[in-house]
């Protein structure tokens, strides 16, 4: 990734940074699954110091807080301003002491080697602008026999929750062909890929496990397209280009696919992702 698409992916995430604070609760429910499946294959317990990187408005920060305590410590990073802001006003409504943050890129961590039990990264690695770079950097920083641990989007067939719509919007909008290699968010859906990555950076006792669950809310279809119409990077772009005719179209499209989803005032898709782990060497 060159520095000009990096920047350019940075302006995207800032201008996204103020929705991702506008649904922080809802987005905070609804992928709580996946932060608890983090913290259990990551070991995180009491006491520990645990960096998250790719943090974003907060999670899995926010949750690692109350699971280390107050004799543990995490240490939020984010390459994105407007993510730190939020993050950190959000920690200081709360009154969470042991959070502190950092604005900084994934392959470019300003800590010294051995400083934490455990790295993890929540949906974050999919946008490392260099995977390799990024997941080195994570086991550097953390103590040996550490743990590193990501979670990623399983393949895009297994998350109605995003194909649902932008497959809609495929049938109406030409879009362009995707590098399977680019940042996005199934860039690491292939079985094996991120794990591939771990052990190339010099992990050991690589393992990758699938978790399925639920992305859940007492929300109507109305708000869930509200939600990922501005929540996405792709699909503000997307929509920005509509006629006032096609619009409509699109969204009663969408509304009929995802019609089996919502039922009695309630959201529920199934969703899959995969948890990749793995540990520094003891010596």
């Amino acid at each position: 990734m060159n520095p000009q698409e990096q920047n350019k992916a940075l302006e995207a995430w800032q201008t996204s940074a103020r929705y991702w604070d506008k649904y922080r609760v809802l987005i905070a429910q609804m992928f709580a699954p996946l932060t608890s499946g983090l913290v259990e294959e990551a070991r995180i317990g009491i006491g520990q110091k645990v960096l998250d990187i790719g943090g974003g408005s907060g999670e899995p920060s926010l949750t690692i807080s109350s699971v280390v305590g107050p004799t543990g410590s995490v240490m939020y990073t984010d390459p994105v301003a407007g993510m730190v802001e939020t993050a950190k006003s959000e920690a200081s409504r709360r009154a969470l002491t042991n959070i502190q943050f950092k604005q900084c890129s994934a392959d470019d961590l300003p800590f010294p080697d051995g400083s934490f039990d455990v790295a993890v990264g929540r949906l974050s690695a999919m946008f490392f602008a260099d995977p390799v770079a990024g997941v080195r950097e994570a086991l550097r920083v953390v103590r040996n026999d550490g743990y590193v641990s990501f979670a990623v989007w399983a393949p895009k067939e297994a998350n109605p929750f995003f194909s649902t719509v932008n497959d809609v919007v495929d049938r109406f909008v030409e879009s362009p062909k995707e590098d399977p290699d680019a940042p996005d968010a199934f860039r690491f859906a292939v079985s094996g890929k991120l794990a591939a990555i771990l052990e190339n950076a010099g992990a050991e006792n690589v393992v990758e496990r699938r978790l399925n669950f639920q992305i859940e809310e007492k929300i109507s279809f109305e708000q869930f397209w509200q939600l990922r119409t501005e929540m996405s990077e792709s699909l503000r772009k997307t929509m920005a280009g509509l006629t006032p005719a096609q619009l409509p179209t699109i969204k009663q499209a969408a509304a009929d696919a995802a019609q089996r989803y919502f039922v009695s005032g309630k959201m529920s898709f199934p969703a899959e992702a995969l948890i990749i782990i793995g540990r520094k060497s003891a010596i």
